[in-house]
């Protein structure tokens, strides 16, 4: 039916076809006879048109189409066999094309022949095409009249050079060359391009186009070169032919020294081309770039490529023309548009030259950055060919930046160029807000706000206006995604204006202090985020972290910075502090008390946050409670907004006050309205919603113990430090309570602490909360939060990581009855799965590790003694404070890429209670933590004296006293997080870069003195040397494997850094040894103490850094696992005490993947070689087959799933290993060491006869997990076969080959009976052919031999089918 619809259909044929039956039952004659009688040729009875009516083709006269009856291949089929076997033949040739030529002297009988033919055929013999070539065409691929009427078309077509269009509308030259066009063989090539030729240069312009364009659809490839000489040399003569002439050029295959050469002479024409022409003339030149001369092409084309007078209008113009001439149009608008299309059209040419060549957006990146001078530079036309390659290649995106910051800094790009790019462009980034993190809406702001307040454009007042307008739109937004914009954004634009002026600035250079004007649109600005955003509570919050980090990061002026510290302090106070004499009194779930104050307070003048009422407003008065009578006489606050609020009061007190938080310090002792938090026997009788508001209760406390830490750690009175560390202390001891909390409150969210967010949820990720979810409160008109106690679904049953039964809950009470079953019961919550819901630690805080450490709690009874006292840091506090630097450096230093993740974990969530570290660089992360290396060095070597000692206290003896106690566990993760930030430190790739070179070297000297110190000035590799050292040693006190593996990794990373890694490469082998060679403790809920992931990594370092793979391999594969295996069911090997049963599949796993690696990279080698490097590698293989064999056979043993997945999978690419890399050496070393082959041989068709087995146990068990690796490995056996034949063929030892049929067996040996075998036995044949290399000298016969081998090729086929 299809064809039907496309074949061009007179309205009598249409009529016939709406009956098929009818019409197959009437022969084509009589239809054709019946509807186009009239108008075909009558009267001519030439030999042309009678072989074309007997081969198919009817000629019509007038307008009416040639009607073919046959299918197109059978026309030319028939009509080649009649002229070929003609009695004339060849005159019979001659007279057809003369009668050709005499009908086609007829202008409509020539058009006829050249247009399509009419196809008439019954739907039974169609071919299902529907386009039919013309008479012409069809003569043309018929090789006898191919060449004769080529000839006569180009005699006809000077007839139609110079004549105008037909009426018919038909371009006849152009008509007539469409025929020459994909010809499926063209008999005389040559002879045919010369015509053309010819034609090209007598034609008028507009045909030549279309003629050279022509080419290379006409021509050959054997013709390529000929032409392309003869259109370079048209291209010197006719410049009109440019842009057609490179097209085909670029379309033909050329010599490089021809494309060579036409570069160099449209390069030239350059600054004289039509800009239509340029797109084309650039294409040209960057698709014939090389390589080689790639840098020299493009600096060549920088500069004969002038776009000043195309881009500059676009650019730099539109901004001013669109301010000063709104409404009025340009008499040439139509010109520059043209223009500007072109411009268009020419970049992205080299848009898709950079994003498709990776040479050209190198060497083009080159050649800016090569430009030193200013006056070279192509200003416009390099910053859009540095943005360009920017948006379209992302490996070389920090490249470019970098290239562009130094182009800026030397004066080659002009601010006003950079200023009017971003002036023309800044309303369409505005559209994208929506899709921006805060962190890129931060900075798109800053950019805008220094453009818009420069006052050294125009413009800026118009860009104000927008930002304003954008700010004030999304303020009054009623979702938090379009308040959070024009808060940061508010703020931002605030920080510009207010930034402080009194030192020379480069925005309004020459003004002094802000004026009453800028101070009075500071202030509004502020006032006005603070009313759009005081009925929620998280837009509040948000808005003083802003507000807090525009103090912090910039320096703003005293006018606005006196403004806010007057309004923010008496807010605060008014709002979170009351007088601690005057304890709340009302209808509150819990009795109010003041708890956590660090000083006697005897009179009433002391004070207290107010936080217990706060919440209890906001959660249970919200549900219908009344308000006390003191809360009803005052303006509320969420509770929320503690911490944020009091981070922007005591950043602006010390901006004024150079640091003295004096004013303030009575905040860092005063207590708080709480109530007893301890969780007792009342923990048993409370509702959910009770215990989430304890809950959430908890949560507060921490998050404004964690702001009061970060306002005072800097503070340097010893009595300011000890009521620091008292508050770490209480911090510690509150989360102990909140994880025993957290355990008995499923399905609890806690309150937002971080309100920067990228993602629409907040999902805390523990089996305690698995439901739990925060989304984000679209409607912000209300104040209530979305996450409070009241909205908790039912509680689900309690899920513990310890595999306690957990059956449903009938009543509240249910999970309850776990937490009191005794008291040495572990709760399974982790509040690092609550990371997010805690307010960020400043770096600041870590300056507290430089305290001591003592492991005996001495503030408890000690708070009061004098100022000389050391202060000391105690184990908890310490961990607390490792755990957090740790995170960060995970976050800030460590490649995204080596980072792991939850699964399904969104992207925004990866960087919530980060968003402080964020606006600091990776320098200044890595710079803050290189200050702290000294007083982590004492912590480290105190906890490393503090094992030492506990070891030799236990005389050596693993799980002695102390080993289960908590002291012991919270130093061993102290050892643990110092040597995991050490490790984040030195692994940071930005070492690499030159800039921070000496920041390696003072990390390292920081190292390297504590073995020596005093010694100034050390080598790199000295320093890298000592440090290793120094690292070395800590060895002996590593207490658990994940230190030992933390150790390891430390050490690699000093390693890489040095030149010449040889020496410490087997230090690092053998204390990874020594590890793997220990006992270490088990954990508490596992049998063993060492995660697999973690085993695997260290037992790959090992094999990594040996210098004998093999041995190694041996060593454990041979004495380790046998000792395994005649040991105890829960015992382990006494070498390899970390080999046992459980992780026995990642030893083997190991071995065999190391094994596998470290005989493809050896090299196969050459007959030219030296016998001695013969025999090593001879050696080699032996011992590597050795291991093999061991490693292979274990699997008799060891039948898991997992050991037979890597058995069949390292298997087949050892064997292909073999067969590249050894097979070529066993060829010439056959004949001087033929025993040793053979048996290397022997030793190896075992294991491959074991790997069959392997793979018929995988079909008989049905595994897909391994029967997906069986085809690919039974192939390799079979190569391994062809191969080894081949070998003893070519060493002339073809009788030590036979060819067996090998039985399918089990692993343990049993043969395995097919069902076809059963019925079939002699007929059928499941076995599989292995070669069997043998010593003796036997020989087999000639025929059995054939036979054999005709077996060998079916074995695939027919195991396969089992």
């Amino acid at each position: 039916m299809v064809s039907k619809r496309r074949l061009p259909t007179s309205e009598d044929r249409g009529s016939l076809r709406e009956d098929a039956s009818k019409a197959r039952k009437q022969p084509l004659s009589k239809k054709t006879k019946k509807s186009h009688v009239h108008n075909e040729v009558e009267g001519n009875d030439s030999v042309f048109v009678k072989l074309l009516k007997t081969s198919g083709i009817t000629l019509k006269t007038g307008e009416s189409q040639n009607q073919l009856a046959v299918d197109q291949i059978v026309f030319q089929k028939k009509l080649f066999q009649t002229l070929r076997k003609h009695p004339s033949y060849p005159k019979i040739v001659e007279e057809f094309v003369s009668g050709l030529e005499s009908y086609i002297e007829d202008q409509d009988s020539f058009r006829n022949c050249l247009l399509s033919c009419e196809r008439l055929q019954d739907e039974e013999a169609s071919m299902g095409t529907s386009y039919c070539k013309s008479l012409i065409k069809l003569l043309l691929g018929i090789d006898l009249l191919q060449p004769a009427i080529i000839k006569i078309l180009f005699e006809k077509l000077p007839e139609f050079l110079f004549k105008n269009v037909n009426s018919d509308g038909l371009n006849m030259p152009r008509l007539i060359i469409n025929q020459l066009k994909w010809l499926d063989r063209v008999v005389d090539s040559k002879d045919l391009a010369t015509k053309i030729m010819q034609l090209i240069s007598i034609a008028p312009v507009y045909l030549q186009h279309d003629f050279v364009t022509s080419l290379p659809e006409i021509l050959g490839d054997s013709q390529h070169a000929d032409v392309g000489k003869e259109l370079s040399d048209l291209l010197t003569e006719n410049t009109l032919l440019t842009v057609p002439i490179l097209d085909v050029l670029s379309s033909l295959r050329l010599e490089p020294k021809l494309l060579t050469k036409v570069r160099k002479l449209v390069m030239g024409k350059l600054s004289s081309v039509m800009l239509d022409d340029l797109p084309m003339i650039i294409k040209f030149i960057l698709h014939s770039i090389t390589a080689t001369d790639a840098l020299e092409v493009i600096s060549e084309l920088r500069e004969n490529l002038d776009l000043q007078h195309c881009i500059l209008p676009s650019w730099l113009q539109a901004s001013q023309s669109k301010l000063k001439n709104k409404g009025q149009t340009s008499s040439s608008g139509n010109q520059e548009n043209s223009g500007q299309d072109c411009v268009i059209l020419l970049f992205d040419v080299i848009k898709s030259a950079v994003r498709y060549e990776k040479i050209v957006s190198e060497a083009w990146i080159k050649a800016i950055e090569n430009t030193t001078s200013v006056s070279e530079h192509k200003q416009i036309l390099d910053l859009a060919m540095l943005f360009i390659i920017y948006s379209t290649n992302t490996q070389t995106k920090k490249y470019i930046e970098r290239v562009l910051r130094n182009k800026i800094r030397s004066g080659c790009f002009e601010e006003q160029l950079l200023q009017s790019t971003f002036y023309v462009h800044y309303v369409g980034i505005l559209d994208y807000l929506d899709n921006m993190s805060p962190q890129q809406i931060r900075k798109l702001f800053y950019i805008l706000s220094t453009l818009a307040f420069s006052k050294q454009h125009e413009a800026s007042s118009h860009i104000q206006d927008d930002m304003h307008l954008v700010i004030r739109k999304q303020l009054s937004s009623t979702m938090f995604k379009y308040k959070l914009i024009g808060i940061i954004g508010a703020v931002t634009m605030a920080g510009i204006i207010a930034a402080d002026r009194s030192r020379s600035s480069s925005l309004t250079p020459g003004r002094g202090d802000l004026s009453s004007e800028q101070c009075t649109q500071v202030t509004s600005l502020l006032q006005l985020v603070h009313s759009c955003s005081e009925q929620s509570p998280q837009a509040s919050a948000l808005y003083y972290d802003e507000f807090a980090n525009l103090i912090q990061g910039r320096k703003l002026a005293p006018k606005v910075l006196e403004w806010a510290g007057q309004t923010i302090f008496n807010d605060f106070q008014d709002a979170f502090v009351v007088d601690i004499c005057v304890v709340p009194e009302g209808d509150y779930p819990f009795p109010v008390k003041a708890l956590y104050g660090l000083e006697d307070y005897d009179s009433c003048d002391g004070i207290a946050i107010n936080l217990l009422p706060l919440l209890f407003s906001q959660d249970f008065v919200k549900d219908g409670g009344r308000l006390t009578s003191q809360e009803s006489d005052q303006k509320l606050v969420s509770p929320l907004c503690l911490a944020p609020y009091f981070r922007l009061l005591r950043l602006c007190v010390d901006r004024q006050h150079n640091g003295n938080l004096e004013e303030i310090d009575g905040l860092l002792d005063c207590p708080i309205f709480l109530t007893d938090l301890e969780p007792g026997e009342r923990l048993e009788y409370m509702s959910v919603k009770e215990r989430s508001f304890i809950c959430s209760l908890i949560f507060l406390t921490l998050n404004w113990f964690r702001e009061v830490v970060n306002a005072f750690c800097r503070q340097t009175l010893p009595e300011m430090k000890v009521k620091v560390l008292t508050r770490l202390k209480h911090i510690v001891e509150l989360q102990q309570l909140l994880e025993k909390h957290l355990a008995v409150t499923p399905d609890y969210v806690p309150p937002l602490a971080n309100f920067d967010l990228e993602t629409s949820e907040v999902t805390p990720h523990t089996s305690a909360a698995v439901s739990a979810k925060i989304r984000i409160q679209g409607n912000l008109g209300g104040r209530k939060r979305k996450a409070d106690g009241s909205k908790i679904s039912s509680p689900d049953p309690l899920s513990k990581e310890d595999n306690s039964e957990c059956g449903p809950a009938p009543s509240d009470r249910s999970p309850l009855e776990k937490e009191f079953r005794g008291k040495e019961e572990k709760t399974s919550v982790s509040l690092q799965n609550y990371h997010a819901f805690f307010r960020e630690l400043d770096l600041e805080v870590f300056s507290i590790l430089h305290c001591g450490l003592v492991a005996k709690f001495i503030l408890d009874t000690e708070m009061h003694t004098e100022a000389t006292e050391v202060v000391q840091l105690q184990p908890p506090e310490l961990l607390f404070l490792l755990e957090d630097l740790a995170q960060k450096l995970e976050n800030m230093l460590t490649p995204s890429v080596t980072r792991r993740f939850p699964f399904l974990k969104s992207k925004g969530n990866r960087n919530i209670g980060f968003s402080h570290l964020h606006q600091r660089s990776a320098s200044e992360i890595a710079h803050s933590v290189v200050q702290l290396l000294s007083p982590m060095c004492n912590h480290l070597e105190n906890i490393h004296n503090y094992f030492q000692c506990l070891t030799a206290k236990n005389h050596g003896v693993v799980d002695g006293p102390g080993i289960k106690g908590q002291e012991y566990h919270i130093m061993s993760s102290c050892y643990q997080r110092l040597l995991q930030i050490l490790h984040g430190l030195f692994a940071w790739n930005g070492f690499f870069q030159p800039e921070n070179t000496n920041l390696l070297y003072s990390a390292l000297e920081v190292l390297t003195n504590r073995l020596k110190p005093g010694e100034p000035d050390q080598a790199l590799e000295e320093l890298l040397s000592q440090s290793f050292h120094y690292l070395q040693n800590f060895h002996l006190s590593i207490p658990s494997f994940q230190c030992a593996l933390y150790l390891i990794r430390l050490l690699m990373v000093i390693l890489e850094k040095s030149t010449a890694p040889t020496q410490n490469k087997g230090k690092i082998a053998s204390l990874a040894r020594q590890f793997l060679c220990r006992v270490w403790p088990s954990g508490e809920k596992e049998k063993s103490g060492i995660p697999n992931d973690q085993l695997e990594a260290l037992l790959s370092i090992y094999l990594e850094h040996t210098d004998g793979v093999l041995k190694a391999i041996e060593e454990i594969a041979g004495v380790g696992v046998p000792e395994l295996i005649n040991s105890p069911k829960e015992a382990s090997s006494s070498t390899f005490p970390t080999l046992t049963r459980h992780t026995f599949v990642i030893f083997f796993g190991v071995m065999m993947a190391e094994l596998e690696k470290t005989v493809k990279g050896l090299q196969a080698g050459t007959a030219a070689d030296s016998e001695r490097i013969h025999e090593e590698k001879l050696l080699y293989w032996n011992m590597a087959v050795r291991d093999f064999s061991i490693l292979i056979n274990l699997i008799k043993v060891f039948d898991s799933r997992p050991v037979l997945h890597v058995c069949l999978k390292y298997g087949r690419l050892f064997v292909e290993a073999f067969l590249k890399q050894c097979m070529p050496l066993l060829d010439f070393s056959f004949r001087k060491h033929r025993e040793d082959v053979l048996s290397l041989l022997e030793t190896f068709q075992l294991n491959t006869r074991l790997l069959h087995h392997l793979c018929g146990h995988s079909k008989i068990h049905q595994d897909t997990k391994l029967t997906r690796h069986v085809p690919l490995l039974k192939k390799t056996l079979e190569l391994l076969v062809c191969r080894v034949k081949a070998m003893l063929i070519l060493n002339n030892c073809r009788e030590a080959f036979w060819l067996g049929n090998l039985k399918n067996r089990d692993l343990q040996g049993e043969e395995i009976i097919s069902q076809n075998s059963q019925e079939s036995a002699a007929d059928e044949s499941e076995d599989d052919a292995s070669s069997q290399v043998s010593k003796s000298k036997g020989t087999e016969d000639s025929g059995e031999d054939e036979a054999s081998d005709g077996a060998k090729e079916q074995e695939s086929d027919e195991s396969d089918d089992d």
